[in-house]
């Protein structure tokens, strides 16, 4: 009878840790699937943060919905997940061994500072010393014309809001509900008055589709076109008011009296498709009460 061979025991147990390459977000869903299931991961990323392209874009195909708002809650997840060790700023060498028993090879760059004590702070950038400091040749910047029964309603908000730290969107707000939009003239005056550039006040006003820079009728009518809304007819609905209106979305009828706008969720999945009308919510919406529902106005 042959001989047992010996064997190392302790080379046959597997190694209950996971590597995940990559901090897209394909590489965090992976590594929270991994450690939701109990297994310790390791999240390697060449960049500085997590969050790979996807963090970079606004909307998503098909639905338009915004990217950030899918792939936050996953990042806030990753980041405080206990099973989670993320290897940022770092890159693979090279993988040795065999299944339950790899041996990875990483080489992580160095970032100056001790991540374990990073409170998100901000003050490492204010002393690094490799930094490009432009030099922008001060000049006298003239506060814009302004017809004073415009310039007298808008003091008077910006008065009302003259203790907010980031008074921004209140103000924008304020003036999005009494003129009905956002006029050039006024942002040109709102960016003298809170010293704030022009271009993020843009940035601000054509972000958020509360917002708009062009005259609106007396009734906003508002399709939402988010996941639930789409996959239940909310394209149809959306054409049946382009006909109904003369109109396609984001236009204003001749009369002034409405405005048609796509929007990507109004908050109520559940009873989709879902439609407003100024303040007012429509649930279940069918094609053929549009009509109906265009009359009451």
């Amino acid at each position: 009878m042959e001989p047992q061979k010996e064997t190392n025991k302790s080379n046959e147990t597997p190694v209950g840790a996971t590597l995940v390459v990559g901090g897209g977000i394909g590489g965090i869903q992976s590594a929270l699937d991994l450690a939701n299931s109990g297994f310790k991961v390791y999240l390697l990323e060449s960049g500085p943060v997590i969050g790979g392209q996807m963090a970079k874009l606004d909307k998503t195909f098909p639905t338009n919905d915004c990217s950030m708002c899918i792939i936050s809650p996953k990042l806030v997840e990753c980041g405080t997940h206990p099973n989670i060790e993320k290897l940022t700023y770092a890159a693979l060498l090279d993988v040795k061994g065999e299944p339950g028993k790899f041996k990875i090879i990483i080489k992580k760059r160095a970032r100056s500072i001790d991540e374990s004590l990073c409170t998100g702070c901000g003050e490492c950038i204010n002393h690094c010393l490799v930094k490009n400091r432009p030099y922008i040749e001060q000049r006298q910047i003239i506060e814009p014309p302004l017809p004073e029964d415009d310039k007298r309603i808008v003091n008077e908000i910006l008065d009302h809001y003259s203790e907010h730290r980031s008074p921004l969107i209140p103000v924008l707000q304020d003036i999005n509900g009494r003129f009905n939009y956002l006029p050039s003239p006024i942002l040109y005056y709102i960016s003298f008055k809170l010293n704030i550039s022009l271009a993020h006040v843009l940035r601000v006003a054509t972000f958020y589709a509360f917002f708009s820079l062009t005259p609106r009728g007396k009734h906003l009518v508002s399709v939402c076109m988010g996941t639930a809304c789409h996959v239940r007819g909310g394209e149809r609905i959306l054409e049946k008011f382009e006909e109904e209106l003369g109109i396609q979305h984001g236009q204003t009828t001749e009369d002034k009296k409405f405005s048609l706008e796509m929007v990507r969720c109004i908050g109520c999945c559940a009873l989709s498709p879902v439609i407003k009308v100024d303040e007012r919510v429509y649930s279940r919406v069918r094609y053929n009460k549009v009509m109906d529902i265009v009359n009451k106005y």
